[in-house]
């Protein structure tokens, strides 16, 4: 949607134009008094200097925002942040502006895999806006998800890209000790795709998989539930029917190169990589599956929260504002070749702007347009988690009865942690639900149990 939004209003305009509410261009914001411009409202006017605070919170650096506004305007700025963050967000954001407390905790560790889905997490570090929030950040790079898990559990790490399911999943229990995690934001939604190697060029269809072996990033990632989904829609019981390993993601192209597996369902860039060495092609945007679904997130243990909220703050808005950067077009070049360092991804550039640009070949002599390949929509929504809780438990991974709305609270920083919230300045959006359709198929997050039901391929069916 972000994307979408600022395709469509970034257009060439004088730099330092400013929109001003009273819709005449101004040189700057705060040029129109509240009863110009034909007796544009005290409101308006109120409200068009909210929005310049909102702008500062987000990106304290004024040379910062003066790039931003020289390359797209302030009103395609303001409408670009206003589509990402909900209504409750931008409230609480100018809030935390105006009342910014030094954080706790100055020295972090933030661990990572070397994916696409991690440009808000990483790219905030070379973009300074850690930095500028009193944060010293030391990135880890690691090399797969069992290894940040653990490295979290025994508190080696302060703060870490997740799999979106992987803090509900130890908040549970399920295959670790349980340990209290929370999603503080959503890294990113689509941004994967199911890859075949180049000998199934033409076996495309999905019930003709019996025997296939897939790599899988994780068990308990939207990869491995995205891909159950997918195969159950066509006729296959993935527990039965095809064979799901999981190995790290920097492994699964050397997999599929030796025909070890026979293909992946992972993150950027090793599908476009698999292209680009030649060894397979991309059969499927997980987009196509649910379109908007979530991915990765930035999480943090409840201790961490409790124990250092200002420094949870900081890290939030710190990552918010890379959401908002790597969502607009006239910076994503940028934010490439920052990520795109052998510190970072250690990928090419012109690698990572095939799948940031969503301009890119499938390896089956095809070029494609997909604005919506990857997107950085911040918002945990409590619907994304009781999805992912009621695939943990059609696949046998969640074998106790649970109270889904329940979990989702806790777990997805959009109620459970409004106190905490509220003293770090923010004020959480409204609602925590959205409607979601998966393969054509509503899911209604108010009737768990009976969406679960209508599976006829589920675990003890």
């Amino acid at each position: 949607m972000f994307r979408r939004l600022l395709s469509d209003r970034v257009r060439a305009r004088a730099p330092e134009t400013w929109s001003c509410a009273c819709a005449q261009p101004h040189p700057s914001a705060g040029a129109c008094s509240p009863t110009a411009a034909g007796g544009a409202s005290v409101e308006a006017h109120i409200q068009q200097t909210q929005e310049a605070a909102l702008l500062k919170a987000l990106f304290p650096s004024s040379a910062l925002r003066r790039q931003l506004l020289q390359t797209v305007g302030a009103a395609s700025l303001r409408a670009a942040v206003a589509a990402v963050l909900p209504a409750g967000a931008l409230v609480g954001l100018q809030a935390m502006a105006q009342d910014q407390r030094p954080p706790e905790k100055k020295d972090l560790k933030l661990g990572f895999l070397p994916i696409t889905c991690a440009t808000p997490l990483i790219g905030a570090e070379p973009m300074g806006l850690y930095q500028r929030r009193g944060l010293n950040v030391q990135l880890v790079k690691i090399p797969g998800w069992g290894p940040i898990r653990d490295r979290m559990l025994k508190g080696e790490l302060d703060a870490t890209h997740f799999l979106s399911p992987m803090p509900l999943a130890m908040s549970l229990g399920l295959g670790s000790p349980a340990q209290p995690m929370h999603v503080a934001s959503i890294q990113n939604t689509n941004g994967n795709a199911i890859t075949l190697h180049q000998k199934h060029k033409d076996n495309r269809d999905p019930k003709n998989w019996k025997g296939m072996r897939f790599g899988i990033p994780f068990e308990h990632s939207m990869h491995n539930y995205l891909l159950r989904y997918y195969l159950a829609e066509h006729g296959l019981n993935p527990d039965k029917d095809v064979t799901l390993q999981v190995m790290a993601p920097p492994d699964m192209l050397a997999q599929l190169k030796s025909q070890a597996i026979d293909g992946f369902i992972v993150a950027e860039p090793f599908n476009q990589r698999a292209v680009f060495e030649g060894v397979g092609f991309i059969h499927l945007l997980t987009r196509a599956i649910w379109d908007g679904h979530p991915c990765c997130a930035f999480g943090v243990s409840a201790a961490f929260i409790q124990q250092y909220p200002d420094t949870f703050s900081a890290l939030y808005r710190a990552i918010i504002s890379a959401s908002v950067l790597a969502s607009m077009p006239s910076s994503r070049e940028q934010m490439v070749q920052a990520i795109a360092q052998p510190q970072y991804l250690n990928q090419p550039p012109e690698l990572l702007m095939q799948v940031m640009t969503g301009q890119y070949d499938d390896g089956l002599g095809n070029r494609h347009d997909v604005p919506d390949r990857i997107l950085f929509d911040p918002v945990p929504w409590h619907s994304q988690a009781i999805w992912m809780l009621t695939q943990m438990k059609r696949w046998g991974y969640l074998k106790s009865d649970v109270n889904f709305q329940q979990i989702a609270d806790q777990v997805f920083l959009l109620t459970d942690a409004k106190k905490q919230m509220a003293q770090a300045g923010w004020r959480a959006p409204e609602g925590t639900m959205r409607p979601h359709r998966i393969m054509g198929k509503p899911f209604d997050a108010t009737r768990p149990d009976d969406y679960l039901r209508s599976f006829p391929i589920r675990v003890g069916a």
